[in-house]
């Protein structure tokens, strides 16, 4: 646990539009956390962005104070402006080891989220771990940490109200859009195909709107949400040349510049002088700021949804008490599993050192023995060593272990 560290920039001290500027998209993701590796003495690492933190947890030796938390910045190269970094600098949050993991579990348990009680903390936390994982950034340690941290968010959800009648940020923004009072045709363009827009998707066709166009990259991923919504698909690039007009715009990816630019909202606009409507949920915002400036819109953003969220962390404020609870006493039960964990990496020899011992003896030493005896006592000798084999593996794990517990 000593080894354990987290570099947190979240909405507690660092507003929204700022963070964005922190958010690595997908593909410098596995460059820059190369680099991190490369030049920092980081063993296992992996990238958590959401829509209201970046963060980054890690396994290194070193101390993270400033001099560290600068140089992981400029080796990532995230082109930050000086005052940018200086900002970032002054309003990090950094945890070390048991601390570290607490944080870890108290985020996916969503007791740091804007929206305290929205499961989908837990989701993103795992998605983050399992790709960086894929790519080789973690290893055994993170391992353990990722299964404590899926067991303890469940226990807080099964066993506390926390989540009940769950809200998110994904169904505030709904209910924004709900009290505009839209009619059920209105036109609805869908940038992003991701889990968020996914989820709001849910929310709209529920409630009976019909009129949907999916944009996204990977033209696949708008065909499969299209088809749910019986919408239309289209490649993200083909917003340039679309001109069926709109009423509502729902956007989140995880593009790092404005996907919406004043120039694509004009060509998008097609002449068409009405108020519009826009749900930004990317952080950073899809649209820039001018499209929001010049032209009437009735624009819902993350930022926006703050005061709403707050009311909802006062409500659940007795629930919270008791997901704390579980989160402790994970974690001291953690404590002894890493122990154990240990004996077993110690004692992984073991097995290979018995099963040496059982081919010298049965091949070797007592090999001129053994080619005298029948069929059958050689049968019955061999299911002797390989049940002692088994044993003497098995017992001093076990042995080793219930000592280590007795002593915790």
């Amino acid at each position: 646990m000593e080894y354990l560290k987290v570099i947190a920039f979240t909405h507690h001290h660092i507003d929204l539009k700022s963070l964005g500027k922190l958010v690595i998209c997908d593909e410098s993701l596995d460059n820059r956390l190369k680099n991190i590796q490369t030049e920092l003495p980081v063993s296992e690492i992996f990238y958590i962005g959401t829509c209201n933190r970046v963060e980054f947890v890690f396994l290194t030796k070193e101390k993270t104070d400033k001099e560290f938390v600068t140089k992981f910045l400029t080796v990532l190269d995230m082109g930050l402006p000086p005052e940018f970094m200086e900002r970032f600098l002054d309003n990090v949050t950094v945890f070390e080891n048991e601390e570290a993991f607490n944080h870890l579990l108290r985020t996916s348990c969503s007791l740091e989220s804007l929206v305290v009680g929205e499961k989908e903390i837990l989701a993103q936390i795992r998605k983050a771990y399992e790709s960086c994982r894929d790519a080789g950034f973690t290893g055994d340690y993170m391992r353990m940490i990722m299964e404590r941290v899926v067991k303890t968010a469940k226990e807080v959800y099964t066993h506390t109200n926390i989540s009940k009648n769950p809200v998110s940020v994904v169904s505030l923004a709904y209910r924004k859009l709900k009290e505009l009072n839209m009619c059920g045709n209105s036109r609805v363009l869908i940038i992003g195909a991701g889990d968020t827009n996914q989820n709001i998707a849910k929310y709209l066709n529920k409630h009976k709107y019909s009129n949907f166009s999916v944009f996204n990259r990977t033209l696949s991923k708008a065909e499969t949400l299209a088809e749910e919504l019986n919408g239309k698909a289209y490649q993200l690039d083909a917003l340039e040349n679309f001109t069926d007009g709109f009423d509502v715009i729902i956007t989140c990816t995880g593009s790092t510049e404005p996907i919406i630019t004043e120039e694509l909202y004009a060509k998008l606009l097609n002449g068409d002088t009405g108020k519009k409507v826009i749900v930004d949920l990317a952080i950073p915002n899809d649209v820039a700021p001018a499209v929001v400036h010049n032209h009437p819109i009735h624009y819902i953003e993350v930022e926006s949804l703050k005061e709403v969220a707050r009311k909802n962390i006062q409500e659940r404020y007795n629930e919270l008490v008791h997901a704390e609870d579980i989160i402790s006493a994970n974690i001291t039960e953690f404590f002894t599993v890493l122990k154990q964990r240990r004996i077993e990496l110690a004692m992984q020899d073991v097995p290979r050192k018995i099963k040496e011992i059982k081919n010298t003896a049965m091949n070797g030493i007592f090999a001129e023995e053994i080619s005298q005896m029948d069929e059958t006592s050689r049968e019955v000798l061999e299911r002797v060593m390989n049940y002692m084999e088994k044993k003497c593996i098995s017992v001093p794990m076990i042995m080793a272990k219930e000592i280590l517990v007795n002593q915790s």
